[in-house]
């Protein structure tokens, strides 16, 4: 009996420990919505205990507007190992403009949410994405992704921070700010090696998902990246790694899935990404770099 209790005990103290930087826990597809439509009850709960069973000890909740972050510390207020961060995510840049009290109080009310909450452990999520300028145009992005960086200042929490086809853009305000702030991690990075150079040099640390992970290139970017300065995220319920993906083959642990109108709790939802899922992160940078998964966790 006990010999063999120790045995488990001293097994389960050995396992990987994860964190997961980078999960959108307040998407509404873990309520069980698809695009508006109810496909299954709430499950985030069997979803957290994916995680917990896979050695997931801490997962920061990303929110990108002041109504997510007001979700999110909802949603992470009385679970310990939840955090969230607090800012605006470029896309939502647009909030800070059609606030009716003036873009500076909508300031304000984030700082009060991330200067009184121990809860939140970053500012973000924020940065450029010239991707979508359909929903926010370069110069409003520019302009209050510069804003937030009184944020971090006055905190004096690190940056979750999103570059997306920015040209030099992100690259000159992170340099002109970096000064200001105690640190920070580009997060969900698909960026060239030297794209990832031009961020090390800032003393960022660059965070890897399913979709940093997609191709043949990634994997070599990957490889040039110091092992200390990359954050594992999952990004979920995106950016999970699919079968078409370069690194597929090394992933190791599965889950069994149904689609979301089959939904059973003890399933993962086919399509949709979970915190669990960083494990299969771990195991491509482990196998790609050529180091144990204990070094990656």
């Amino acid at each position: 009996g006990t010999s063999a209790t120790n045995t488990q005990a001293r097994m389960a103290g050995a396992a990987v420990k994860y964190i997961d930087i980078g999960a959108n826990l307040t998407d509404r597809m873990y309520s069980g919505e698809y695009n508006g439509r109810q496909c299954h009850a709430d499950d985030l709960d069997a979803v957290l205990g994916r995680s917990a069973a896979v050695g997931v000890e801490r997962i920061l909740v990303t929110a990108g507007s002041l109504e997510e972050v007001r979700a999110a510390l909802e949603l992470v207020q009385g679970r310990e190992n939840l955090f969230t961060t607090a800012g605006v995510h470029p896309t939502r840049c647009n909030e800070f403009v059609e606030h009716g009290a003036g873009d500076g109080d909508y300031l304000a009310q984030l700082l009060e949410l991330a200067s009184n909450n121990s809860k939140v452990v970053a500012i973000g999520e924020c940065g450029l994405d010239y991707d979508r300028t359909q929903f926010c145009d370069k110069d409003v992005q520019r302009k209050y992704f510069e804003m937030q960086f009184q944020l971090a200042e006055s905190t004096k929490k690190p940056m979750f921070l999103h570059n997306r086809n920015t040209g030099d853009d992100f690259v000159e305000i992170m340099r002109a700010n970096r000064g200001r702030i105690s640190g920070g991690v580009v997060h969900s990075f698909t960026g060239t090696a030297d794209e990832a150079q031009a961020l090390l040099s800032l003393d960022l640390f660059i965070g890897i998902n399913g979709c940093s992970l997609k191709t043949a290139e990634n994997l070599e970017v990957l490889k040039s990246i110091p092992l200390d300065r990359l954050m594992l995220e999952t990004d979920a319920p995106w950016c999970g790694i699919r079968p078409s993906h370069a690194s597929h083959s090394s992933v190791s642990t599965t889950w069994q899935s149904k689609k979301k109108e089959k939904h059973h709790p003890d399933f993962h939802v086919k399509g949709r990404n979970e915190p669990c899922c960083i494990v299969q992160v771990a195991e491509v940078v482990s196998k790609t770099l050529g180091v144990e998964l204990e070094e990656v966790a």
